[in-house]
């Protein structure tokens, strides 16, 4: 039986570990071979292992976000190798200190806007030929309440995620009319997630709904298809 992402190559960011994981996990699943990214190969060795279990492929690419030269060696890489990327998943994020603005150390600023906002750029730089060539290219960015709702203590999480919309806006702008490039940012919501249980420690995790909802709702939308600049927000429960 056909699966609806069959021979559709993926790109997914914080693949190591929750919704990043559970979403390499559903596009393999429906057929997409997926290269899975993060810093850590230990974790992405994990989660394609678990898809090649499941019947699916997978890749691993491990690499450190804040690195622009080695996003473009991976871009050029998967030039090499496929000569298209279908889907880029921009998940990969930094929660930062939640602290006010005032205390917080620039390298710590540094950190979340590059991992948060420069490095989306870079890749959405390094990987815009590459989607020109599918016939279906697609990006989706995972973004926050945050960047919308913006509350005391979170400046550089809330700024960052700001500006990956600005940023996603932009581009889904400049490819809509000359290109099948369409662009959606993705609000998951309160999630049971590792970086929810930094930002929120005393929330109990079971009332949370799980990474695995996120990953159904971002395959639903790809499998569904959208219109450019779409925007998804989940609910904290499902």
């Amino acid at each position: 039986m056909t699966k609806p992402l069959e021979n559709r190559l993926a790109l997914v960011t914080g693949a190591s570990r929750g919704i990043g994981a559970h979403t390499a996990l559903a596009l393999a699943g429906a057929g997409a071979h997926v290269i899975l990214t993060a810093r850590t190969e230990g974790g992405l060795s994990e989660v394609e292992e678990k898809i090649h279990q499941a019947g699916g492929t997978a890749t691993i690419a491990p690499l450190d976000l804040m690195n622009g030269e080695h996003i473009d060696q991976l871009a050029q890489h998967i030039a090499n190798r496929w000569g298209k990327l279908d889907i880029l998943v921009l998940n990969a994020g930094q929660l930062g200190p939640l602290s006010p603005l005032s205390h917080i150390p620039p390298k710590d600023w540094e950190k979340v806007i590059g991992v948060n906002l420069t490095a989306p750029y870079r890749l959405i730089r390094g990987f815009d030929a590459l989607l020109r060539q599918s016939d279906k290219g697609r990006v989706i960015g995972i973004s926050s309440g945050a960047a919308t709702d913006p509350r005391a203590y979170w400046g550089p999480y809330a700024a960052s995620k700001a500006g990956l919309e600005a940023l996603l806006d932009s581009y889904a702008e400049e490819v809509a009319n000359i290109t099948n490039v369409r662009v959606a940012v993705v609000n998951p919501g309160g999630t049971r997630t590792a970086m929810r249980k930094s930002a929120f420690p005393s929330e109990d995790p079971e009332s949370l709904k799980g990474p695995d909802v996120v990953a159904q709702a971002l395959l639903n939308l790809l499998v569904e298809d959208f219109e450019t600049k779409r925007r998804l927000s989940l609910p904290k429960k499902v």
